[in-house]
């Protein structure tokens, strides 16, 4: 199985080569810029220090930036279960697309056939699990808000790329917003953490745990992103835990 992209070179990366056992996840974003081309153009300048093994244009064409093979920089500070600066144990892949900060809209339906087949081909050839493809804000919750709550995770989880849950929406519905007590709350990010979320979590972080809920909702739950645990939070994250076990 092979793949066509455009080369279009950036010269951010590291030069030691990687071995393909060491590639375990892949790692969504988006750019987050007015224009494409000027997206382009910062993950191909030397001066801006960040890049992607891939970059996804809005008419579907795959440009390749850096070599699968090696170090792209594009996860920072970052951790997903035991992984800690995800950057050597992943695939990045940009999706031009202008984010919050530009009237944040929807992906193309060419940018999502494109990443269906991207990530199809990736998959295969790293042999990378179904569960250890993310979003820059479920590795940098603190930090990172992309791709955002456009991105269709839910209709890519049908493809086997990514996961979803699988409680009744009209469950769901009778629940948002309905408190929950501190236990559950405690619950809820014992959840998080067995989904694979920062483990760096003690009750006095509450402005983490509401950055930590906003990337979970905006992943699982992209209708209302508040950052607030309600007992339909609670209930999809219950749900997923036992189904990545």
């Amino acid at each position: 199985m092979s793949i066509n992209t455009t080369l279009n070179y950036s010269p951010n990366f590291d030069l030691k080569k990687r071995k393909n056992k060491e590639i375990k996840f892949i790692i969504f974003h988006y750019t987050g810029m007015k224009k494409e081309i000027d997206s382009i153009n910062k993950l191909t300048n030397y001066t801006s220090k960040v890049s992607s093994h891939f970059f996804i244009k809005k008419n579907g064409e795959i440009l390749t930036l850096v070599p699968e093979p090696y170090i792209a920089w594009h996860a920072g500070v970052s951790n997903w279960k035991n992984f800690k600066s995800l950057n050597k144990y992943s695939i990045g892949i940009e999706i031009s697309n202008s984010g919050h900060d530009y009237k944040y809209t929807k992906f193309t339906s060419q940018q999502i056939k494109s990443v269906l087949k991207l990530s199809k081909y990736l998959m295969k050839k790293y042999k990378i699990k179904y569960n250890f493809i993310l979003g820059h804000s479920d590795i940098a919750p603190e930090r990172k808000i992309d791709p955002g709550e456009k991105f269709p995770w839910q209709y890519l989880s049908k493809k086997n790329i990514g996961y979803w849950h699988t409680v009744n929406k009209k469950i769901l519905l009778k629940l948002r917003n309905q408190k929950v007590s501190q236990l559950d709350k405690s619950n809820f990010l014992r959840n998080l953490r067995k989904i694979g979320y920062t483990k760096n979590l003690t009750k006095k972080h509450n402005k983490l745990i509401n950055m930590l809920t906003s990337a979970f909702q905006r992943r699982f739950r992209q209708e209302l992103i508040n950052g607030i645990i309600d007992k339909e939070c609670l209930i999809i994250s219950k749900n997923l835990a036992n189904k990545l076990k």
